[in-house]
């Protein structure tokens, strides 16, 4: 064997050698781009309710007012409260039963005033969304959660187990805190 033919096949080794830890390389971080990694991966959002699926079109639930500190809820959750429920989660509400994947509640938070015995909202101050999926949202009762603040589309919950912690005390009703009122 000649000199040069050991040098052009020592060439090609290198070559060889350097393409497959390139491949290799390459697999690696394939196999650890954030959708494949578990870390990576976060629970699907609820998405903004635009028409026609606004809150306003579904059936009212209830609506209420916390206007005093004597309200636990007052400085969280104070003003003027109204709870929708979409037509799949309706009659399981209606029955008190557990809500169907696909259930949704929606909650808008209103500011008040208050003048000549008469009180009215102002600016919205948030809309809270519920979304039932037993599969997506396992670690919260299968609910998912956000909040909406003000007028704005996209959602600002950082952690769905912030709104679940409230919702836990109400298990025997599948989580929702809201009662049907005949």
């Amino acid at each position: 064997m000649t000199s040069r033919t050991k040098v052009l096949l020592m060439v090609l080794l290198v070559a060889a050698a350097s393409l497959g830890t390139l491949i290799a390389q390459a697999q690696k971080k394939a196999d650890t781009t954030p959708a494949k990694t578990a870390v990576a991966q976060k629970k699907p959002t609820i998405a903004y309710p635009d028409y026609p699926n606004d809150p306003r079109h579904w059936r009212h639930v209830k609506t209420m007012v916390i206007f005093s500190r004597d309200s636990k809820l007052y400085d969280r959750f104070g003003g003027l409260h109204n709870v929708y429920v979409n037509d799949i989660g309706w009659d399981a509400f209606r029955q008190n039963r557990a809500m169907p994947d696909g259930s949704m509640f929606a909650l808008e938070l209103y500011d008040i005033s208050s003048a000549q015995g008469v009180i009215q909202p102002r600016g919205r101050k948030l809309l809270m969304m519920m979304k039932k999926n037993a599969k997506l949202y396992k670690d919260t009762g299968g609910w998912g959660f956000e909040v909406f603040k003000g007028d704005e589309k996209t959602g600002s919950l950082k952690d769905m187990k912030e709104c679940f912690s409230c919702h836990e005390s109400q298990k025997r009703k599948d989580y929702v805190e809201s009662d049907y009122m005949q």
